[in-house]
């Protein structure tokens, strides 16, 4: 009777101890980064570039950040959520009562990446 987690193959134990077992190490080392998935560099789900919004992240956006709305390239996204399905972009040149720029709310599919990954970065959509 086999269990189906590979150990078919794998000797009885025994009691006596003829060999210490050793763990079987790979024939050339790798670092543990290497050996462990790759994880995609892609940005958050939810980012602001208003420094007094809890989704405000100044490393992430030093970075630089591209985002396709709809299938264009936008440049003036104030804010997105890729799981939601928006963008807040300023609304022309009009300000609010506190000096602040009006931003409208756009429904749509979102993608985003980082902009220091050169061609092809890996992209967060939904």
């Amino acid at each position: 009777m086999t269990s189906g987690l590979g150990n078919a193959n794998r000797p009885a134990m025994s009691d006596s101890p003829e060999t210490p077992e050793t763990p079987e190490t790979p024939e050339s080392p790798e670092s543990p980064e290497a050996a462990a998935p790759a994880v995609r560099d892609v940005p958050p789900d939810h980012l602001a570039i208003d420094p007094r919004s809890a989704f405000f992240d100044g490393d992430k956006l030093q970075r630089g950040i591209g985002i396709r709305f709809k299938g264009a390239v936008r440049r003036n996204v104030e804010e997105y959520s890729i799981s939601e399905g928006w963008v807040r972009v300023q609304a022309g040149k009009t300000l609010d009562r506190k000096g602040r720029p009006l931003t409208i709310k756009l429904s749509g599919p979102v993608e985003a990446w980082f902009e220091d990954l050169g061609e092809d970065p890996p992209v967060a959509k939904v």
